[in-house]
């Protein structure tokens, strides 16, 4: 068989070619929300981890209306693909956090736009009521939703230490109401949040599995400056477990032999801006990053759910 064709994981591109029969970008957009756990609503401070700045590309800019930061964004991807679709993205925190009417007036003005087929919601688990849910029901049948939860972790001690504000029942009620409306659901998870260990990780895998998730998102512990996770790094270093690359591949590996072979991996790994970033700095793109695992599962002859059980 061709390397190149064969499976080792459900990847997100393939996914979205199936989805739409042609290629499809997502283009990040700053909704000007903000989110509950920063204005008291839940909490005061945000997660010790959060700095929106680690993942807004240049285009994405509040000062800007959502038309603007869309044709932006379409102008920075469309020189290498003219026939390209787009997704508008809402990413920069709690998107689904404001009145219904004004998340209506953003979310189809983004749709408005011309080669714009659907959106990503990104949101927190507590911010997603039946009115919402309702809408975006109606929605999804008429253009392509998927509502992505930032879940960072199923164990409880973790979503306190990092100040997260819910707990992991609130997560997967949310999961399970919005794809039981039939609307594609994605999940954001953290790997290596202190205090979690490799068999805690391996037991997230499994416990990920039951959900009916369509796509999951990893990402690797960054310790941004600035950040209350890096105070407290700075302060008790013992209690974190920085991978290296090395292990980071292998615990990838590990946890992606666990997941349910039906599940879509987005991503890997984040890559934040160096100037922002304490560690790890392991001095690779994503797209190396995944090269670099397929290989590693290549190597094992493993494969996305070899380890699966229902």
């Amino acid at each position: 068989m061709n390397d190149n064709n064969r499976f080792y994981y459900n990847d997100f591109s393939t996914y979205l070619r199936r989805c739409f029969g042609c290629k499809v970008q997502k283009i990040t957009i700053d909704g000007g929300f903000t989110c509950p756990n920063r204005d008291g609503s839940v909490g005061r401070g945000g997660c010790t981890f959060c700095d929106n700045r680690t993942f807004s590309p240049a285009y994405c800019n509040r000062e800007k209306s959502v038309t603007e930061q869309m044709r932006d964004g379409i102008a920075f991807f469309a020189h290498k693909y003219p026939a390209m679709r787009y997704l508008a993205y809402f990413q920069a925190y709690t998107n689904t956090y404001a009145p219904l009417v004004e998340l209506q007036r953003r979310y189809e003005e983004a749709l408005a736009v011309d080669g714009c087929v659907g959106l990503v919601i990104g949101t927190r688990p507590d911010c997603m009521p039946e009115a919402l849910l309702d809408y975006l029901q109606i929605l999804s049948k008429k253009v392509y939703v998927l509502v992505e939860y930032g879940i960072e972790s199923t164990d409880e001690r973790t979503l306190i230490r990092i100040n997260r504000g819910h707990d992991y029942a609130v997560s997967v009620d949310a999961v399970c109401r919005t794809a039981s409306r039939g609307i594609p659901v994605g999940a954001h998870i953290i790997l290596g949040l202190p205090g979690e260990t490799r068999g805690m990780l391996m037991k997230q895998a499994e416990e990920l599995s039951r959900l009916p998730l369509t796509t999951l998102k990893l990402h690797q512990l960054q310790l941004i400056r600035g950040t209350r996770m890096a105070s407290e790094y700075y302060e008790c270093p013992q209690d974190f477990s920085l991978f290296t690359l090395e292990e980071y591949v292998e615990t990838v590996v590990d946890y992606v032999e666990r997941l349910h072979p039906g599940i879509v991996l987005e991503r890997f790994a984040s890559q934040s801006p160096k100037n922002l970033l304490i560690a790890p700095d392991w001095g690779i793109k994503n797209y190396e990053l995944v090269e670099i695992v397929k290989r590693r599962m290549r190597e094992r002859d493993t494969w996305q759910g070899k380890l699966y059980s229902e």
